[in-house]
Formats: structure tokens, C-alpha cells, sequence
């Protein structure tokens, strides 16, 4: 019978690798037999996050992620004084003062069914409590990000379902920023935000989180002011002396002056001003972006974010030293550990095969090592959008690696031009689960050569999330007993993209599978050990 088992596998998993190469996302039919998630049942179905923080006093919003027929309404007992519940849009928002863990039962229920999920909210001195998932606008959009770009996001969040699954950021990178002024002397906005505040609030009204970007610089790595400046006043020179397009973005038709010529931190900080402005506004998450990453600015700005009395999360970029790894899980939600990710195989690979390992002991609830954006779907830093550069395959490796590693996840496609691939690939309530389990742990590399990893994740239902990776160019067979792994007793083998049981084997047996070029198989292997008195159990 095992045998009968694995053959099934191994021709399910063989068929991923069918020869469909990279650049043929703009064809959709071409991607339709790579398509392994079920579609979510039209019974309701909470998904998402099982925990999330917030400080005491502060504005809490937590959309129930659910999936399922609408209209649906909503239920949650043993909510904390100070929150309360839409039951129509199923948004919790309010308000609690008393720290402690509570731990609330949600549920959903349409004309099919009713489903609950436990969910604990932890009111502490910690936020962020699970990877943050949401979209950012670089990778898309580059600097020519707009109001009108970040609200079609939102919706397309919303309308295609992304929603319903626990993705809740949505993420202004460079190019928003005008000059200073206002109440605080805070980075205003240029002529494509005409109303950050609005759409903030827009954006919140939706269950949605909004986030902003800045740099300890006297400009950012596209050329708009940052946070620091050379005179004490808040007015650039080169702003001053009209060095800049209409959306104050820097531009010398001399060439004398560049980006780079303005990297670097004046004398002059703003942090505090710009913090007040943003909290005024609204703002759940900062990208706060320059290298090196340093202790002086990374604590600066942590302080200025937690005088305003708003959670902000504050995610630092990019390749964040290794050295000053104490300093950013104390005063850090996320920090990259690397610099930009592009949508090619030796990216993707170098970045999350040989980059990650050594964060591993910094990682976990409320402070997230980030090995940068997912590069899935149509893409285009502003410039030419194209479908990503990735197989099929790569881009399964992709979120699969992202989710074992407990890494920020943080789409950066054109959400408007999302296909049923791309949807399939962000859509997994069960690797989005891997992703967001409580313990926060970051997967371990048990096996690692220059052709195949194998990765393993304990997860906090006693189970065990295993990925094997094929990182040759040629299909391989890979395989495992339960014991490699220390798990005793029979065990079930799950495959987590397509969401079904393949069989069951004895600790010792040894269970293998074809794994197609760059490409991986997901599995959870559960129940895990027991937590019961072994009797009559005898060691082999």
C-alpha cells in the first residue's frame, strides 16, 4: 500500500515540472495545470492569524479573515473591554486599557454553515505578533506610486479575495513625500497624495492597515527628502534651490548633483516631527530605509514612534548587520536582512537559501528577520511591468521558503492584474498558517548541499511543517523517515499546497517523492509526538 502511495505522489508532484518556463504569466491557460490550492469552500472558513498584539490605550483593528458565501455575519465572545465588533464586516476596533492575554472565539456563519476559530489578543508592551502579510508599492510601482495606485490596491485586496485570508497591510514606499510643514513641520505629502489622512482612514474603514515610508537621510534611495536635514528650520538646499520635478522628487538637468550625493544623515533630525505627523495621520507601519542600519537612528526613531502613543510597526531597511542583532529585536518589529530581491532564480535563491540561516535565533514574536518582498505576479519597479521572471515552480519554492522562514510577507505586484495562478499562490490558508503559527519559530535547515535543503518547522499544534527543496537542475527523489526528525509513532504526511492527506507511515518507514527542478514539496506531518505516557513503546 505505501508503495501505491507514494507512486500517486511522485506523478502528482512530477507534474509540476512540465517545461513551462519563465515569462508566461501574461499567458494565464499556460499556468492552469500548476494550480494546486482548492478552491476555500463556500462554508464559512476563518483564516489568518491565531494571535495579535496591541498596547495598552492604543486603536486596535482586527479584521476576521474569512472565506465563504456572503453575506455573512460575525460573532466574538469574550471580546476585552474597550473592543467591540461590526457583525456585518466582521471588524473589531475599540480600545483596551488592561494588559493581559484574552483569548476570544470567533465565528462565521452564512446560509451553508458555521465555522469557529480561537483567536488570543495580547494587550502588552509587543506588537506584531505573527509575520506582518500585506502589499507594498515598490516592486509595482516604483516611485510613481499615487493615492489613486495605493486605494485600486486596496480594492483589489479586497475584491479578489485577499482579504479573506489574514492580508491586511497596504504599504506606501518611496515617492509619496513633498516638503515639510504642517502642525508637527512633518514630511508633507507631494500632488498624488492630495489627503494621506483620508485615505488612511478609507483604508481603515475597509479593515486594512496603512503603511508609509522614510529614511534617516536627507534623501531616500529614490530622491525625495527624508527625516534628516542640514538645517535646523527643515528646509533642503536642494529642494530651496529648485533641484527638483514637479513632485519634489530630486532632478538636476546639470548631473552635478545626485541621489547618492545626498545619502547621509544631517545634522539635523526630524524623526520626533515626522512620527507625530504620521500617527495624526493615521499610519500602522513605517519602512524606515538606509544602510548601513545603525543603533542610533533604529532607537531614535523606535522612541519617537512610541511617544505618540500609536502602534506603529517599525520595519527597517535594508541588510540590517548581523552584529547589531540585539538591537534590532529590542527596539525593531522587522528588519531585512538583505538587500533588494529580484524576480530571478539566483535572487530568490541566494537571498533565501544563504542569507537566512544565521537570523534564526532572532526571530520570533514581535520581532521578524525579513528576507524582503514576495516577487510573484506582474511586476515592474515603476518601469516596464512584466510577469515575474520566476517558473512556476521557483515561484512554489518562493512562498514556501518565505512562509517556513516566518518572514514578513509583503506582495509587490499589480494587484489589479492578478491571476488565477498568482491567487492560487497567495490563497493557501494552510502555508499562510505555517507562516503565521504562534510560535514564531524560523524553519532549520536539517540537510543543505548546493543541489537540494531540506527545511523543518515546528508548529504549535505539535505537528511538523517539512519542505524539500530541489535545487538542481534536473528532477531528484527526495525523501525522509519520521525518526531524521525525532517524531515517533504513525504519522499522517499531508501535502499543504494541495491540502489533502497522501498517506500514513510508521516512524521508521522511509517516505520519497519527486521533487521537479527548483521546485519543492510542501508537507505537515502531524499528530507529532505524543504528549501522553509512552507505555509499551520500545526504542529500535
Amino acid at each position: 500500500m505505501k508503495f501505491v502511495l507514494q507512486s500517486v505522489l511522485v506523478l502528482a508532484c512530477g507534474f509540476l515540472s512540465n517545461g513551462i518556463q519563465a515569462g508566461t504569466a501574461d499567458r494565464p491557460d499556460s499556468l492552469a495545470g500548476y494550480i494546486l490550492t482548492p478552491k476555500a469552500p463556500d462554508t464559512p472558513r476563518i483564516n489568518g492569524p491565531k494571535i495579535t498584539g496591541v498596547r495598552p490605550g492604543s486603536d486596535f483593528l482586527f479584521r476576521i479573515p474569512a472565506t465563504g458565501v456572503r453575506p455573512m455575519t460575525f460573532s466574538a465572545d469574550g471580546l476585552p473591554k474597550g473592543l467591540s465588533l461590526d457583525r456585518t464586516t466582521g471588524l473589531i476596533t475599540g480600545k483596551v486599557r488592561k494588559e493581559g492575554v484574552y483569548t476570544v472565539t470567533l465565528a462565521a456563519e452564512n446560509s451553508l454553515g458555521r465555522n469557529e476559530r480561537s483567536l488570543r489578543i495580547v494587550v502588552g508592551d509587543r506588537i506584531a505578533l505573527t509575520p506582518p502579510m500585506g502589499w507594498n508599492s515598490w516592486n509595482c510601482w516604483g516611485h510613481t506610486v499615487s493615492q489613486e495606485k495605493i486605494m485600486a490596491a486596496a480594492v483589489a485586496m479586497e475584491e479578489k479575495g485577499l482579504a479573506d485570508y489574514g492580508w491586511s497591510y497596504v504599504n506606501i514606499d518611496d515617492g509619496w513625500q513633498g516638503t515639510r510643514g504642517g502642525k508637527y513641520n512633518g514630511i508633507q505629502p507631494n500632488r498624488k497624495f492630495p489627503d494621506m489622512k483620508g485615505l488612511a482612514d478609507s483604508l481603515h474603514a475597509m479593515g486594512f492597515k496603512i503603511g508609509i515610508y522614510s529614511a534617516p537621510w536627507t534623501a531616500t534611495f529614490a530622491g525625495h527628502i527624508g527625516s534628516q536635514c542640514d538645517r535646523e528650520d527643515g528646509v533642503y538646499s536642494w529642494i530651496e534651490d529648485g533641484k527638483h520635478n514637479s513632485d519634489f522628487r530630486l532632478s538636476d538637468p546639470e548631473g552635478k548633483l545626485r541621489g547618492r550625493d545626498l545619502w547621509y544623515h544631517g545634522a539635523y533630525s526630524f524623526a520626533e516631527n515626522d512620527a507625530r505627523q504620521w500617527a495624526d495621520w493615521g499610519i500602522d507601519y513605517l519602512k524606515y530605509d538606509w544602510r548601513p542600519n545603525d543603533y542610533y537612528n533604529t532607537k531614535e526613531m523606535h522612541d519617537a514612534l512610541r511617544s505618540t502613543g500609536r502602534d506603529i510597526v517599525l520595519s527597517l531597511s535594508n541588510t540590517a548587520p548581523l552584529a547589531n542583532a540585539p538591537v534590532w529585536v529590542e527596539y525593531a518589529d522587522c528588519w531585512r536582512t538583505t538587500t533588494d530581491i529580484y524576480d530571478n532564480w539566483e535572487s530568490v535563491r541566494s537571498i533565501g537559501f544563504e542569507g537566512q540561516n544565521v537570523w534564526a535565533q532572532y526571530k520570533g514574536p514581535g520581532h521578524w528577520p525579513d528576507a524582503d518582498m514576495l516577487v510573484v505576479g506582474v511586476v515592474g519597479w515603476g518601469k516596464k511591468m512584466h510577469p515575474s521572471g520566476l517558473t512556476p515552480d521557483e515561484q512554489y519554492t518562493h512562498i514556501t521558503l518565505w512562509a517556513m522562514l516566518a518572514s514578513p510577507l509583503l506582495i509587490g505586484c499589480d494587484l489589479d492584474r492578478l491571476d488565477d495562478f498568482t491567487l492560487n499562490l497567495l490563497c493557501n490558508n494552510e502555508v499562510i498558517d505555517v507562516n503565521q503559527d504562534p510560535l514564531g519559530y524560523q524553519a532549520s535547515a536539517v540537510s543543505s548541499t548546493d543541489t537540494s535543503a531540506v527545511y523543518v518547522k515546528p508548529l504549535e499544534d505539535g505537528s511538523l511543517a517539512v519542505a524539500l527543496f530541489n535545487l538542481s537542475d534536473k528532477p531528484v527523489n527526495m525523501g525522509f523517515s519520521c525518526t531524521d526528525f525525532g517524531i515517533t509513532g504513525d504519522q499522517t504526511i499531508r501535502d499543504i499546497w494541495r491540502q489533502k492527506d497522501l498517506c500514513t507511515v510508521a516512524d521508521t518507514e522511509r517516505w520519497e517523492t519527486e521533487v521537479p527542478v527548483h521546485g519543492t514539496a510542501f508537507l505537515r506531518i502531524y499528530p507529532g509526538n505524543t504528549r501522553e505516557r509512552p507505555v509499551g513503546y520500545k526504542y529500535m
